[in-house]
């Protein structure tokens, strides 16, 4: 049986307590779609966390490694999760950041359920009471930090609704607990500047990517709540769920529109993305 788990190549669920991603959070990860016997958009995926490698200081394992051990969890599952964290490696107590080799965790999950109209139809969302704190130094990256995805996770318990916006302490909304958001207005589409917190979704730089190859015009902007709720269209991006457009925030209804359809098959229509 293939291994579900792999520690720095090996079959384990064993990390040592004195691990930095543990003490610390001191680390990043990713997320990815297993579909159809490959991971979609890999590479864009170990280029983000390369460049969060750089950006903290942590050696980067090296893009042939991490493909050979995401081979070993079997790629010929066909809709299944992987999750790839890699740590700064293990230190004496101390926030002094040791030079040695970093920590690997790799870990197979089974594709989560999710509302099975949620990408024709669309879903419900939230406004977040938790506002996200300013870090220029760590915004983009996905880092092992998320104690404030935490808490705002656990502001609803509500299943109808899948998502929660989080506003920055301007009142800027600036992604979702899981997800980057984008709003259309006239026939443009806007997303949240990400310069001071979250994270840049590899879902999100594909629709942008896609928008500019339709001659759609695509700005990165502060976007306040009211912005938001008066958007002509409005969705969700990340790895796993795709696309999702908004049909309800607030007292707010939609029905997916134009552009967002336009997206959607795009990518759809885009598998190699």
């Amino acid at each position: 049986m293939r291994p579900r788990t792999l520690v720095n190549g090996v079959a384990s669920r064993a990390l040592d307590v004195a691990d930095r991603g543990l003490q610390f959070g001191d680390g990043l990860f990713e997320t990815m779609a297993l579909i159809g016997g490959r991971v979609r958009r890999l590479e864009m995926h170990l280029a983000r966390l390369r460049r969060g490698c750089e950006r903290l200081g942590i050696e980067y394992p090296g893009d042939d490694l991490l493909k050979a051990e995401i081979a070993q969890l079997g790629t010929e599952i066909d809709g299944a999760v992987i999750k790839l964290i890699v740590t700064r490696g293990a230190s004496a107590r101390g926030y002094a950041a040791p030079v040695g080799a970093p920590t690997r965790v790799l870990e197979l999950h089974p594709w989560p359920e999710h509302p099975a109209d949620a990408t024709h139809a669309g879903v419900a969302i939230r406004f977040c009471d938790l506002r996200l704190s300013d870090q220029p130094a760590l915004a983009g990256l996905k880092h092992l930090n998320r104690l404030e995805q935490v808490l705002a996770r656990r502001e609803w318990q509500d299943q109808a609704i899948a998502e929660g916006l989080l506003c920055d302490a301007r009142g800027h909304v600036v992604c979702g607990t899981m997800s980057n958001v984008f709003a259309i207005r006239e026939g443009k589409l806007v997303t949240p500047s990400l310069d001071r917190s979250g994270v840049r979704g590899t879902l999100r730089e594909t629709v942008l990517r896609h928008a500019s190859a339709m001659g759609v015009g695509a700005t990165e902007a502060d976007i306040s709540r009211n912005d938001v709720l008066r958007a002509d269209e409005l969705f969700l991006t990340n790895a796993i769920i795709g696309l999702w457009p908004v049909r309800q925030l607030e007292d707010r209804q939609w029905s997916p529109g134009p552009l967002t359809r336009r997206l959607l098959a795009a990518i759809d229509a885009a598998p190699s993305d």
